[in-house]
């Protein structure tokens, strides 16, 4: 039971977490959000909150089967332990199926997310999330996107390899949380850039490699909080005849050279580099991390475009939402997991264009419609069951009413009914956890088979990009973290050599993941002092980072801005 121990309106409420059992503040602003959903204040923390929205968006292997209605082959990262059919997405969005056809009556003597699970188990998924994508079949999660290769939640790219939530991105390889960046490899939270190679959180770079917290330069290498500069190493000017010169004292070309370089680098960023308490650029009245033009969005992080929002992750152009991850140009919407064009819905899954609804499962340009799963196109629906305006009408009170006694209403779909096990989800990339903490939490963990493939180490790869043969692409690579096995694709091999980039040693997930984690582990609030002016700020790198120089934005704004 929850321990109040204020509960005026205008005053914070103290309640313990159902699920870790810690306190957690409610603020009477989250009481109003929720009232205006008709939702009850809840009764678990932010974080688990978040940890159960996130364990239904999958981060699963890419792996080949067929369609259920064709036998056509596919490629999914749904799981093979999922009990619904998994049709071509073609097929899905198709007319050779009824919907409709799995409606079942609504029973009230049964629990609501008992019935709804039904329906999700028996109608067909698509085997991919996406649309008006062109030859991009190893993708998940990806939009108006073409020529692609093993990349998910990506909007407007072209011609990107192992990319990860890149929006109008082309001829990249390995970059993550990049906007408009081009012929680009292994960038993280860069914006505008143009042949940029090993940078984090660079804006309007050009042609530099080894950047940090850059903004306007160019030619640039080792840098780091240069604003408007070129022809610098290691923030030293040198004129442009005296930079072509000096570069070449770096060896780029080598495994071994960049990982020495990297590990210089890292060193600069913990004792050199000034680091500002967060990520927000033009922010107002807004707590997280991540958030670009937003206000009034509390706790909130990876936010672009929001406005009045709270608890809500991962999203761009959001609106009057509570508890949201992953939803996209969506207003007035609650309890939401992955979705695009949401409107005063709630509980809604991989759903878009989706209005006055909720508990919705994969849907799609839908309105009035409650519980159901699949459905295109549809109105006053309920379990799949098509109904008129006024029975739908009279028959929805009464099923909320059944969810409020149960205690049904105002939560997100029970954990277990995710897709994937947590630990194949990205709750466990923002969350890591353990079998046993997520089995208490109601959620699953699915067993990983141990892989037996064979073939050359990635650690027995060629340490020069210039030793390495074309046929290196027929053989296949074992990663030595994970024991999975990657191949170095042709379109891939050529990028690199074109750039003098060195093979990497490792999976494509591992590296993707180990550097999405620099993100993952800057988002819960530490308290800190001001390297400048010494007064207490609120900051967001973890002691593991070991930076020395952390600045509040006022400092930094002087001092690096």
């Amino acid at each position: 039971m929850n321990t109040e121990t204020k509960n005026t309106s205008t005053s914070s409420v103290s309640s313990t977490c159902q699920n870790c059992k810690q306190s957690f503040t409610i603020e009477p602003e989250d009481v109003a959000m929720y009232g205006q959903f008709d939702l009850p204040a809840p009764d678990v923390c932010p974080t688990c909150r978040l940890k159960h929205l996130f364990s239904f968006w999958i981060f699963g292997k890419f792996r080949k089967t067929t369609s259920a209605l064709s036998n056509k082959s596919i490629i999914t990262v749904l799981s093979d332990k999922v009990q619904f059919p998994i049709y071509d997405r073609e097929e899905w969005i198709g007319d050779t199926w009824d919907v409709l056809s799995y409606g079942q009556e609504y029973d009230p003597a049964r629990p609501f997310f008992e019935q709804f699970r039904e329906v999700m188990n028996t109608v067909p998924h698509p085997h991919q999330i996406g649309t008006r994508n062109v030859n991009c079949p190893w993708t998940d999660d990806c939009f108006d996107c073409r020529e692609c290769y093993l990349c998910r939640s990506m909007v407007g790219c072209e011609f990107l390899t192992y990319a990860y939530r890149c929006f109008d991105c082309k001829n990249s390889v390995d970059i993550t949380y990049c906007y408009n960046t081009d012929f680009s490899y292994d960038c993280l939270y860069c914006f505008k850039c143009y042949k940029l190679q090993y940078a984090f959180n660079c804006r309007d770079c050009i042609e530099s490699i080894f950047l940090y917290d850059c903004r306007n330069v160019q030619n640039c290498f080792m840098c780091w909080n240069l604003r408007n500069k070129q022809y610098c190493i290691r923030n030293k000017q040198y004129t442009k005849e005296e930079y072509f010169e000096k570069i070449k004292e770096f060896d780029t070309r080598s495994f071994q050279g960049i990982t020495a370089l990297r590990e210089q680098f890292k060193k600069i960023l913990e004792q050199e580099a000034v680091h500002r308490e967060n990520f927000n650029l033009q922010v107002t009245h807004s707590t997280g991390n991540f958030m670009t033009e937003c206000k009034n969005c509390i706790d909130c992080r990876f936010i672009e475009r929001g406005e009045n929002c709270r608890h809500c992750w991962r999203a761009t152009d959001l609106k009057d939402c509570i508890d949201c991850v992953g939803n996209f140009n969506a207003e007035k919407s609650a309890l939401v997991s992955l979705g695009e064009a949401t409107y005063e819905s709630i509980g809604t899954l991989y759903s878009l264009n989706c209005r006055y609804s909720a508990y919705l499962d994969y849907c799609q340009d839908v309105e009035y419609c409650f519980g159901c799963s699949g459905l295109k196109k549809k109105k006053y629906c309920i379990l799949n069951k098509q109904y008129s305006k006024e029975d739908y009408e009279a028959l929805l009170p009464k099923i909320k009413n059944a969810m409020r006694e149960r205690g049904e209403w105002g939560k997100f779909f029970p954990m277990a009914y995710a897709s994937a096990g947590y630990n194949l989800s990205l709750a466990q990339i923002l969350f890591p956890d353990i079998k046993a903490n997520v089995e208490h939490m109601g959620g699953w963990w699915q067993e990983l088979k141990e892989p037996t493939h064979d073939g050359v180490s990635g650690d027995a790869l060629p340490d020069r990009i210039d030793d390495v043969r074309d046929d290196i692409t027929a053989q296949a690579v074992i990663c030595p973290e994970t024991k999975w096995r990657y191949n170095i694709a042709p379109r891939e091999l050529v990028f690199y050599k074109e750039k003098g980039i060195p093979l990497p040693r490792r999976h494509p997930d591992w590296r993707t993941l180990n550097r999405f984690s620099l993100l993952g582990r800057a988002v819960t609030p530490r308290e800190g002092i001001c390297y400048y002016c010494k007064k207490a700020i609120t900051h967001y790198f973890p002691s593991e980072f070991g930076y020395q120089k952390i600045a509040c934005v006022d400092c930094y704004q002087k001092n690096i801005a």
